[in-house]
């Protein structure tokens, strides 16, 4: 008797469950990031000879996809050359215990902009940042407000979250203990930020979206966990109170100001001991479905069939 075909969530994403890269195969991807990031800039430099003010307006929406690209068809050709002769991973799975899809959808949105605030007093011990690097994250956000969203809200929540937790987490999920996985995961999500102002809450933000992906498995719930995030950080830069505010200090009183990190620190916590309730399933290493050659061959069967 042949097995129901179990119906996958994000198939675009099928193409990589048969590479699980290891210590190694993390490098191999970030050196093919580094390429796309040398594609992404020659770019853009190319676009500013032609029209700088386009560059500085668009420039992003063309060279930040071009870095994820050597990375992405490195991993899809790795992952093809596997598929017939050992198991995988599936990239995004549903391994949501008791909870429904909506209610984790809701729960991890509330528990991200509880994150960022209670991570807000960072920017007050953080030294001031350089004002090169200052006037080129304003000049992102300052720009039209649909340019912003598609490359904060959009893009990076699908590439990053791709490299770092679908790919990298995965694998590493196999190979090692998952508190290392979750860890060497985030500074990657750290390092590729490319600058401390940034990197140190990414490395936060990436052990939180890190234990939610090895509970679940399920890369759409750390994807709108980073665009709720983003979001929430470019809708605030656009409001006049908050634009010359180093921190929310700046606004609000020391007293409600320490009220609210203390309560939204409280809900992080609450979050991970309830996201902790979630079991790994008996037998795996991590929420991560397995793929295996029968389901595979099962897969192509039927889809000639049709």
């Amino acid at each position: 008797m042949r097995r129901r075909k179990t119906k996958r969530s994000f198939d675009l994403f099928s193409a990589y469950s048969y590479y699980v890269p290891g210590t190694g195969g993390m490098f191999m991807l970030l050196v093919m990031f580094l390429i796309g990031a040398v594609i992404g800039n020659v770019t853009l430099l190319g676009l500013m000879a032609y029209s700088e003010e386009a560059a500085d307006t668009y420039g992003i929406l063309v060279s930040y996809p071009l870095m994820f690209i050597p990375p992405m068809l490195y991993a899809a050709y790795q992952s093809r050359k596997n598929e017939f002769f050992e198991g995988g991973f599936r990239i995004d799975s549903c391994n949501f215990g008791k909870f429904s899809g909506l209610s984790i959808a809701i729960a991890v949105s509330v528990a991200t902009l509880a994150a960022a605030f209670a991570l807000d007093p960072l920017n007050i011990v953080m030294p001031p940042m350089p004002e090169s690097l200052e006037q080129m994250m304003s000049a992102m956000m300052d720009g039209p407000f649909w340019v912003t969203i598609l490359s904060v809200s959009v893009f990076a929540p699908f590439f990053e979250e791709w490299l770092c937790r679908g790919m990298i987490l995965r694998g590493l999920l196999q190979k090692m203990k998952p508190v290392w996985a979750i860890v060497v995961s985030a500074l990657v999500f750290a390092l590729i930020h490319l600058n401390p102002w940034q990197a140190i809450p990414a490395f936060v933000f990436g052990i939180i979206f890190g234990y939610v992906y090895y509970r679940t498995g399920s890369l759409k719930l750390t994807m709108l966990m980073h665009c709720v995030n983003n979001t929430f950080s470019a809708v605030i830069g656009r409001i006049d109170m908050f634009k010359d505010a180093e921190s929310f200090l700046d606004v609000f009183s020391t007293g409600s100001y320490t009220m609210l990190v203390v309560l939204c620190a409280a809900m992080v916590v609450y979050f991970f001991f309830r996201i902790g309730s979630i079991p790994v399933p008996s037998g795996q290493r991590s929420g991560c479905t397995p793929v295996r050659y029968e389901e595979q061959l099962e897969e192509n069967i039927d889809s000639k069939a049709y």
